[in-house]
């Protein structure tokens, strides 16, 4: 039997449910100090940055048919790779247990039922859609993002009908606010080779995720942003209550949530097949919504920005080796248990990351840090080829 593959369509509406996020409308509310142009200016510098490296990620997933983390061994080696397949999971379950938070949060300024409530019930709806599966969820997803596309419409013409402000006092340099634009679309780099190796076709399929993602991302930013300055407002719920919007402000906090957490726990269970031979991935999928639940009732997590810079500081420099492994040097270390050279340079990557957050680089720390850990692959590479 022919093995179900998802076509360009569902992959780009999979990525639009990813994009609208109450995460980034908050992270979007953090640029209001930079005042509308400045802010708008590095929100769309961050996501064509962000957005061209998960084009790359997602390309290697669909062109070899592997899952992300399955990608990772062709650069690190087979055991090398469970390194970062255990980083994975660990920032996916963190993630699910932040959504959850953000989501539960935002529903209960509109409604009142209680934390723990909304945590259940967002938990229990994620887990609907495992069950249904990525390889079914079309007309599901189609439902779903009509009604959210509708509903974000209305809560964008609400923000916006009465005008923005450029007076703004400057709390954040641009090219933090760079960085910060950089980082959320820098998460997914771990996760989108895990839906474009199912893809039809690859190439159209991984462009339009990246497009649609960056596209709708963009516009949840704006729409944090625009808030905060229309109605000095960082509160989501309160933002949806001042703009009215009530059950249809409701139906955004749940059905966002649902949608972009999904990708988080389905990619777990992905991640975990890396690990663990003859684990079932749905399970641990479900499983890492349960943990990720627990957690969003007992923890509180209001601020993401440490934990978005700690993913950048893991994941940029292993997508950067990937990509000159992949696409320059043509490289697959698979068949070897561990790939030194790529690891010893992954973790130069990683505290060239973090000495780099130290400095005011108007393109943030992601983009040097990538083309230096790029540079440094390829003269390693070209150095033992001269000495052998």
């Amino acid at each position: 039997m022919e093995e179900k593959r998802t076509s360009v369509f569902e992959n780009g509406l999979i990525w639009f449910g990813a994009g609208v996020s109450i995460a980034e409308i908050l992270t979007g509310t953090y640029f209001a100090p930079l005042g509308f142009g400045r802010g708008l200016a590095a929100i769309l510098t961050g996501h064509v940055i962000g957005c061209a490296m998960l084009f790359l990620a997602g390309l290697i997933g669909g062109n070899t048919r592997k899952s992300a983390m399955e990608t990772v061994k062709m650069s690190f080696g087979h055991r090398g790779g469970l390194l970062f397949s255990l980083l994975n999971i660990l920032q996916l379950v963190g993630w699910t247990a932040i959504m959850i938070y953000d989501g539960a949060l935002a529903a209960g300024g509109i409604w009142d039922a209680g934390n723990w409530v909304w945590c259940l019930v967002i938990g229990g709806l994620i887990v609907l859609w495992l069950l249904v599966g990525v390889e079914h969820l079309g007309k599901l997803n189609t439902i779903a993002m009509a009604a959210l596309f509708c509903l974000t419409l209305v809560l964008c013409f609400v923000i916006f009908r009465g005008g923005v402000s450029d007076a703004a006092g400057e709390a954040m340099s641009f090219g933090a606010a760079v960085e910060l634009s950089v980082a959320m679309p820098l998460s997914w780099l771990p996760l989108i080779s895990d839906y474009t190796r199912e893809a039809e076709h690859p190439l159209g399929s991984t462009a339009v995720s990246a497009v649609v993602y960056g596209l709708v991302s963009c516009w949840m930013y704006v729409i944090g942003m625009g808030a905060a300055i229309f109605t000095g407002q960082s509160d989501v719920a309160q933002i949806m209550v001042r703009a009215g919007l009530g059950l249809a402000g409701l139906l955004i906090v749940i059905f966002s949530t649902v949608t972009t957490t999904f990708l988080d726990a389905y990619s777990a269970g992905v991640s975990s097949e890396s690990v663990f031979s003859g684990v079932k991935g749905k399970w641990v999928a479900i499983g890492a919504t349960v943990i990720g639940t627990a957690a969003a009732i007992l923890y509180p997590m209001d601020n993401i920005t440490d934990f978005l810079y700690l993913i950048g500081s893991v994941f940029a420099p292993m997508i950067a080796i990937q990509i000159t492994d992949f696409f320059l040097l043509k490289r697959d270390h698979s068949s070897q248990s561990v790939c030194v050279e790529n690891l010893l340079l992954w973790a130069v990557g990683f505290l060239l990351y973090r000495v780099l957050m130290r400095y005011d680089f108007i393109l943030g720390s992601t983009l040097p840090d990538m083309l230096i850990t790029m540079a440094l692959c390829f003269a390693a590479d070209r150095l033992r080829k001269n000495r052998a």
